[in-house]
């Protein structure tokens, strides 16, 4: 009947497993261990950091064919079954089938428990990668899995490595590794126990590299050492310190001085660690915690050690200071910065506009290119000036040919648009309909429909909102307000001036084109590349 409860025990604790662990009730996961049969294996059990009940003896179970209490055995029923107990390291010397299973630990009875899972394997079962440059030397590590540390009796007996079943002699060291020795080792541990020898076996997969492709494995990583942190004092702050491991005895911690931050997170000032193992390779993240930064924080320095069971050791410090304080003076002087620059930009463009649009406009070709239906860029419309100082036939002349033989704008004329008979409000409407722009010419003698027209359409192009430039000469800008008509001072008012200033506004450069090229928008066909004659200069007869 004994038998029989064992048995039902043996067969429901791994389905308790399962749903404690789906359920939370236990949230510690069996610990999975694999070893190849007939070689040793040794299980540790971790400290629980939360934990601390004396002088609790470590109390160590099996689950396999039956429950049974690996610690009160005697040392005569621990070689009768191959098995060791120290501490907190449990050792099978020679591993075989029927000791796989499941195995606990715990701290006294009232402890946290631990468990391990453990299968044993006919052939080898898993291979350990180690990644070396070509042309460099290189050292093969025999992974230190499963290891018995610190137990007397068991000594260490030496590695011997083999390739593809040849031993070799020069053991795992390469002083330059070469493309052909890559491939798969084994290494062989042995340990000596009352005299007998008992062997660790891994598998090592040696991979090449070229020279600038391999990656040297640091230790510790983030933060670097001697590093200052900012801090904000009353604030909360995470230091993290990661730390690469080849040993599941290894530990990583955190320093403040010459004693240990404490684990417990009830102190204003602890760590806490967690792990991952990856092929053998073990990541462990120590976060350090200050609840809230203090003036006592600031003064001291907190070194992230990393402690491996081979005697090597490293480790990386830092130092907190608090944040500067944010400079008004720097603040300010940048603000009068920023402010004289924008100030000096509206100058010189309210200063430089005309010359920058026509930059933009005639050598980067930025203007808008969407037609809008019209047939001419602009409609000349003449009139009589009473200051008899306008443009005369050969000024007037030379205004149309600078704008279409220059500058390549089509333009509508009275004289050469309008046919003879028609009527001739009705026809200057028509070309102001069909023109983007009005320019208003003052002319001597009157050749064009006369100002007496502009007071009969002045009220269309007001409820049109046609553009007007109106060109002035230097008598009618000095003229008195009243002079002109009234219409024509409307319409002068409501467009843009541009003054005619004789001889000195002839030349296609002179500022007078630049203003009237800057009212009038970029023509909406290709600019004529052919200049007028030289001879068009000579203005004197």
């Amino acid at each position: 009947m004994f038998g029989v409860i064992m048995m039902v025990k043996v067969i429901l604790l791994p389905l308790f497993l399962l749903l404690t662990s789906l359920t939370g009730v236990c949230p510690r996961r069996p610990r999975e261990i694999c070893v190849k049969a007939g070689e040793m294996v040794a299980l540790y059990c971790p400290r629980d950091r939360g934990y601390n009940p004396g002088d609790a003896k470590v109390m160590w179970t099996s689950y396999t064919t039956q429950e049974m209490d690996l610690t009160n055995m005697s040392p005569a029923e621990q070689r009768q079954m191959g098995v060791l107990v120290h501490g907190r390291s449990f050792v099978i010397l020679s591993a075989s089938i029927n000791q796989q299973g499941n195995y606990s630990c715990s701290l006294g009875n009232a402890g946290p428990q631990f468990w391990f899972r453990l299968t044993v394997h006919t052939r080898e079962y898993k291979v350990y990668p180690e990644t070396c440059s070509i042309g460099e030397a290189c050292t093969l590590h025999c992974p230190e899995v499963n290891i018995p540390v610190s137990i007397p009796d068991i000594t260490f007996n030496g590695i011997i490595w083999h390739k593809e079943g040849e031993s070799l002699q020069k053991g795992s060291y390469f002083s330059s590794v070469e493309e052909n020795e890559k491939g798969t080792y084994t290494c062989t541990t042995s340990y000596l126990y009352h005299d007998q020898k008992y062997n660790m076996t891994f598998t090592v997969q040696l991979i090449l590299k070229p020279k600038e492709e391999s990656q040297k494995k640091t230790e510790i990583t983030s933060p670097h050492n001697n590093d200052t942190i900012y801090v904000d004092l009353g604030s909360p702050k995470v230091i993290i310190c990661k730390a690469v491991m080849f040993s599941q005895f290894d530990e990583v911690f955190w320093i403040s001085g010459k004693s240990k931050v404490e684990t417990n997170n009830s102190f204003p000032v602890f760590y806490n660690t967690t792990w991952e193992n990856n092929a053998g390779e073990i990541k462990m993240t120590a976060s350090l915690v200050f609840k809230t930064v203090s003036e006592e924080d600031l003064s001291k320095t907190y070194t992230c050690t990393l402690q491996s069971v081979s005697g090597l050791s490293s480790s990386v410090t830092i130092n907190l200071a608090q944040k500067p304080r944010p400079s008004y003076v720097s603040l300010a002087l940048g603000s009068v910065c920023v402010l004289v620059v924008m100030v000096l930009t509206v100058v010189i463009y309210v200063r430089f506009k005309i010359n920058i649009t026509l930059f933009l406009r005639d050598t980067l070709g930025c203007h808008s290119s969407t037609s809008d239906g019209k047939s001419y860029d602009a409609f000349l419309l003449c009139y009589k000036s009473d200051t008899d100082a306008g443009l005369n036939e050969h000024d007037r002349k030379w205004l149309e040919g600078v704008l279409e033989e220059r500058f390549g704008y089509s333009l509508c004329l009275f004289d050469r648009n309008v046919l003879p008979g028609e009527a001739v409000a009705e026809a200057v409407l028509d070309c102001v309909e069909e023109s983007r722009t009005v320019v208003l010419v003052p002319t001597s003698p009157d050749t064009g429909p006369g100002s007496g027209l502009l007071s009969a359409i002045h009220a269309a192009l007001v409820e049109r909102q046609t553009r007007l430039v109106f060109i002035q000469t230097e008598s009618t800008e000095m003229s008195r307000s009243g002079s002109l008509p009234e219409a024509l001072q409307l319409l002068g008012e409501a467009g843009d001036c541009v003054t005619w200033k004789g001889i000195s506004s002839m030349p296609p450069s002179s500022s007078f084109w630049k203003q009237l090229r800057y009212y009038l928008a970029a023509p909406q066909h290709a600019q004529k590349t052919r200049l007028l004659p030289q001879t068009i200069y000579d203005v004197t007869s």
